[in-house]
């Protein structure tokens, strides 16, 4: 059976910003006393909005945080991202052989997507069927399963027939929550050591490190939901 939707997470997953929005605000984090890296924040704090991070942090080493590094982190970010970012290798095309309907569900602002779908050349294989949690009613972002719910009405998908491809375990979290089908993905630039058997014990079928191999793999499983 073929699915009902394929959701794409954006970030890390069809563009490589995890890279350079971690290395930005790890500079930000480290100027307001809290002393960090690009690669140590993409490991740590993958998946969760910059506010998250701050009170993760905040909660961790009893650290307050002014709350206006939040507007400066999202200026400085944009910024860098208008200058730097590139689809993940493979992403386009394998975006463009996903004949199942297709749509974005990320916790990225919509202004951002814009941007950077735009810049990528990604833009025109989603049109208009990109979500950003924003735009959910209650507004939370992932590990929330509200995002993913919110595509799948919207598209008029049954969530159980519908797989999504997160490089995060907040990204899974979320759409096991939706009950949805997850393939893990450590294609990205941000990704580390042990990233694959993070996204497993969040509950990926399955984890691919490059976008050659999702065709195959969405077949497989497809089939496979047909044989239980």
């Amino acid at each position: 059976m073929q699915p009902e939707l394929v959701i794409f997470d954006c970030d890390g997953v069809l563009v490589d910003s995890e890279v350079i929005a971690a290395r930005v605000e790890a500079q930000l984090i480290t100027e307001a006393g809290f002393p960090i890296t690009g690669p140590e924040l993409a490991e740590r704090y993958a998946g969760l909005t910059f506010r998250d991070i701050l009170l993760r942090i905040e909660e961790e080493a009893s650290i307050p945080l002014q709350a206006s590094l939040l507007e400066r982190a999202e200026k400085a970010v944009d910024r860098a991202l208008a200058r730097q970012v590139e689809a993940v290798d493979g992403a386009p095309k394998a975006v463009l052989m996903t004949t199942a309907p297709r749509c974005i569900c990320s916790n990225s602002s919509p202004q951002r997507l814009e941007m950077m779908l735009t810049k990528t050349g990604l833009k025109p294989a989603f049109a208009d069927t990109v979500f950003s949690a924003e735009q959910t009613p209650e507004r939370r972002p992932k590990p929330a399963p509200d995002v993913f719910l919110f595509a799948a009405e919207r598209m008029r998908a049954d969530p159980a027939n519908t797989f999504v491809v997160e490089d995060s375990a907040h990204g899974i979290a979320g759409a096991k929550a939706a009950g949805m089908r997850v393939i893990g993905f450590t294609g990205g630039r941000h990704s580390y050591p042990g990233h694959a058997d993070v996204l497993t014990e969040a509950g990926a079928e399955t984890v691919i490190g490059r976008w050659a191999d999702f065709q195959p793999i969405l077949a497989a499983l497809s089939q496979w939901s047909e044989a239980r």
